[in-house]
C-alpha cells in the first residue's frame, strides 16, 4: 500500500501555493515592532473614505477584513491601529520571496504581491517528498524576509491554492493524489477560486453549499445554469485546474483583459481644475501600466460617479492604439467634458483601458514625430520610476491630482514580469 502512494505522487504533477501570511501587516512589523500582535488595519485613515487592503489577525478577529471601508472597520475594531500603506516596502519583500522561490525551481508564477504557484514535479531527487520540500521552501522564505509563509500542495494548482488557505498562519498542507475530491467536499463553495457573492447566491438557490454538493451535478445541469462558468465548477468540484487563471500553464504570459484605476474623492468636487488633474493622474497610472506589459489600448472608458451615487460609463475607440499618458489624458478629459453635468459634484472618477492592438494607423509625419517624441520621453521617466519610485516624475497636469494609491495586490513593479 505505501509503494502504490508513493508510486502515485511521482507520477503526478505536484504543485505548490506559496502565500505570504498578512503581507502587508508582516512587512509594517518589521519596521515597526511595536504593531505585532495588535489589531492592525493598512490602507489609510479611519476617518478616510478608502478600503481596507489588510488586516492583521488580531483584527480580523472584530470582522474586519480586505475591501471593507476604512470607516466600517474603525466601527467594528476602534481600537485598531491604521496605518498607510508603503508600497515601495512591499515591492522589496515581493521581490526578496520571488528571488528565493526561483532558486527554488525555474518553474514559479507570482499570482499577486504575495503569492505564487511552483511546478515542482520532477524535484523528489533534490529536495525529496513534497512535504520535506515545502518545509525547506518554508524555512528559506523565514530566513530570507524574516515573514510567515503558509503552502499548499496538490496535483491541481485550485487545490493547492484552497490548501494554502486552510494551512494559515504559517502552515502547510498536503492533499496526496486521489483525495481532491473528498478534501474539497465539506467545504463551502465560496472556497472555491472564482466563485464570488453573486455566484454562490445563486448556487445556494439550488441547494449547493459545499463542494459536495455540487460535485453530485452533472456538467450538463451545470452549464445550463451557469453557462461557462458551469462547466469550468464541474471540474473544480473534482479538484481539477478549469477555467480562468488555471487555464494556462505556469509562467505562461497571459496578460491582462484590461486595466483600470480609479479614485474615491476625499470630499466630493466640482472643481474643474481638481477634476482634471485627477483625470490626468488617472492616465498616467493606466498609461504606466500598459507600458509595463508592452500593450497598446483601442478601447478607452471613463467612469463618473456623482455624490448621489448615480454612476456613468463612457467608452471610446482611438483610432490608433495608445500606451501613452497623454494621449490617454487627451481621450479620457474629452469623455468627460462630452458627459458631466456642469456644476455637479464627483464622488469617484476612473479610467479604464481595453482592447489591445499591435495595428498602428497612418497619420500625418507631424502627429507621428510627436508620438515619437513622446514614447521617448515616457519610457525615460519609467525609467526614473522603476528607479525611484511613482513619484518620481508625473505630468505637469496631473501634478494637483496626486493622491495616495490604494495599496492592493497588483501594483506596478511586480517581480517575474517579462519586460
Amino acid at each position: 500500500m505505501q509503494v502504490r502512494q508513493r508510486v502515485s505522487w511521482l507520477e503526478m504533477k505536484t504543485f505548490f501555493h506559496l502565500d505570504m501570511d498578512a503581507f502587508f501587516v508582516s512587512v509594517e512589523e518589521l519596521f515597526d515592532p511595536a504593531l505585532k500582535g495588535k489589531p492592525v488595519v493598512v490602507g489609510g485613515r479611519p476617518n478616510e473614505r478608502g478600503v481596507v487592503s489588510a488586516a492583521s489577525y488580531a483584527a480580523r478577529r472584530f470582522g474586519v477584513h480586505s475591501a471593507m471601508p476604512l470607516r466600517t472597520a474603525h466601527k467594528l475594531c476602534p481600537q485598531a491601529i491604521f496605518v498607510d500603506g508603503h508600497m515601495e516596502r512591499y515591492q522589496e519583500y515581493s521581490h526578496k520571496v520571488h528571488d528565493v522561490l526561483c532558486g527554488f525551481t525555474p518553474l514559479v508564477e507570482m499570482a499577486s504581491i504575495d503569492e505564487a504557484y511552483l511546478d515542482i514535479t520532477g524535484t523528489q531527487r533534490l529536495y525529496g517528498p513534497p512535504l520535506r520540500a515545502a518545509h525547506l521552501l518554508h524555512e528559506r522564505i523565514s530566513a530570507a524576509t524574516k515573514l510567515n509563509c503558509s503552502i499548499g500542495i496538490a496535483a491541481s494548482r485550485l487545490v493547492a491554492k484552497i490548501c494554502s488557505d486552510q494551512a494559515k498562519p504559517n502552515g502547510v498542507l498536503w492533499v496526496i493524489p486521489g483525495r481532491e475530491a473528498a478534501f474539497l467536499a465539506p467545504l463551502d463553495v465560496r472556497r472555491i477560486p472564482g466563485v464570488g457573492k453573486v455566484s454562490e447566491k445563486n448556487l445556494n438557490s439550488l441547494g449547493i453549499r459545499k463542494v459536495g454538493d455540487l460535485a453530485k451535478f452533472d456538467e450538463a445541469f451545470l452549464e445550463q445554469h451557469f453557462g461557462k462558468l458551469g462547466l469550468a465548477l464541474a471540474g473544480k468540484a473534482q479538484g481539477l485546474d478549469a477555467g480562468g487563471w488555471f487555464d494556462t500553464e505556469i509562467g505562461a504570459e497571459e496578460g491582462p483583459k484590461s486595466i483600470s484605476h480609479e479614485h474615491t474623492f476625499s470630499e466630493d468636487t466640482a472643481d474643474l481644475a481638481q477634476i482634471e488633474a485627477t483625470l490626468a493622474k488617472l492616465s498616467e497610472m493606466v498609461g504606466r501600466r500598459l507600458r509595463e506589459h508592452g500593450l497598446s489600448a483601442r478601447t478607452i472608458q471613463l467612469k463618473l460617479r456623482y455624490t448621489d451615487f448615480s454612476t456613468i460609463t463612457r467608452a471610446h475607440s482611438v483610432a490608433r492604439p495608445t500606451s501613452l499618458d497623454t494621449e490617454l489624458f487627451e481621450e479620457i478629459r474629452a469623455l468627460f467634458h462630452r458627459n458631466w453635468k456642469k456644476g455637479s459634484t464627483v464622488r469617484l472618477l476612473g479610467v479604464h483601458a481595453s482592447g489591445w492592438s499591435e495595428e498602428q494607423a497612418q497619420l500625418d509625419l507631424l502627429d507621428d514625430h510627436t508620438h515619437e517624441r513622446w514614447q521617448r520621453a515616457l519610457a525615460a521617466a519609467d525609467h526614473m520610476r522603476d528607479r525611484f519610485g511613482e513619484s518620481a516624475v508625473s505630468l505637469a497636469a496631473s501634478l494637483r491630482g496626486k493622491f495616495r494609491e490604494r495599496t492592493h495586490e497588483n501594483p506596478v513593479g511586480l517581480p517575474g514580469k517579462k519586460k
